[in-house]
């Protein structure tokens, strides 16, 4: 990120481009959310202490929400500035920063590639948002490849067109920021998670010998784990004992079947349904 943020930023002035130069800033922002996330996830793998009994893990959705404010933070200065670029008679992008667009794109979207694949196998929103910035890169790239091979192949009067397509990148940007913003709000404000992992967790308790039924099931992610409150139905009959031993099992039973769930609180309720 800092190779392609100087690389453009120079090439930018150079060449005439406040795309290109609007592309460095985006970059630049790169570096920084790079920063943020790496911190983000190093705070949140802390184990429990007596302060926080339940983990760091709120550290990683927070992270991801710093790096997208960053990404609208961006965003607004590319607008101003595209603007005032735009309203301010200007000499044509040259040619060769369209080579430097090009390595742009391709680097930048492999990287989300890598980064987004890595992110969806650990489930962390940071590293999404930080693969989503990658992407961002890449597009405010394409556009400014687009502005550019447009100012050049029109020529005079068309000398702004790479600002504007710098005006227009900043709405991808924005609209990408708020893809990453309310999914890491949400892990913040304790949101459900997909109904599909809760389902998953009430057929692995149901499968325990001794549960009757299951009702409610509460979830919530911190940083990479599932932290889980179950309520299981069992005999009304049963021992104390005997009802502790099936909630030991249930939450063994989940923890086993699913890797990512870090703690489950289960809590028994009596039934009759066998003896009526």
């Amino acid at each position: 990120n800092t190779f392609l943020a100087a690389t453009k930023g120079i090439a930018g002035v150079l060449g005439n481009s406040y795309a290109l130069i609007a592309d460095a800033i985006e970059s630049t922002t790169d570096i920084a959310s790079s920063f943020i996330v790496w911190g983000g996830l190093k705070i949140s793998a802390l184990p429990p202490d007596a302060d926080h009994p339940y983990g760091h893990g709120k550290a990683e959705p927070l992270a991801a929400v710093v790096v997208s404010l960053t990404l609208i933070a961006a965003a607004i200065v590319i607008v101003i500035q595209s603007v005032r670029e735009i309203v301010t008679p200007h000499h044509a992008p040259e040619p060769f920063t369209l080579v430097v667009l090009i390595l742009t794109v391709v680097t930048k979207e492999s990287l989300f590639r890598f980064v987004f694949r890595v992110a969806q196998d650990v489930n962390s929103i940071a590293l999404k948002s930080d693969a989503w910035h990658h992407r961002s890169d890449a597009i405010t790239s394409a556009a400014a490849f687009i502005g550019i091979s447009v100012a050049l192949i029109g020529g005079t009067g068309y000398e702004s067109a790479d600002d504007w397509a710098a005006l227009f990148a900043s709405s991808i940007i924005v609209f990408n920021a708020y893809r990453i913003l309310r999914p890491a709000i949400n892990e913040v404000m304790d949101a459900a998670p997909p109904s599909e992992v809760e389902n998953s967790i009430r057929q692995a308790a149901q499968q325990v010998k001794g549960v009757i039924a299951l009702e409610k099931c509460f979830l919530r992610k911190m940083g990479f784990s599932y932290y889980v409150d179950i309520h299981v139905t069992v005999d009304g009959t049963l021992s104390v004992r005997r009802g502790h031993d099936i909630a030991r099992q249930v939450k063994q039973t989940i923890r086993t079947s699913h890797p990512n769930v870090a703690e489950v609180l289960v809590h028994i309720e009596p039934s009759d349904l066998l003896h009526e």
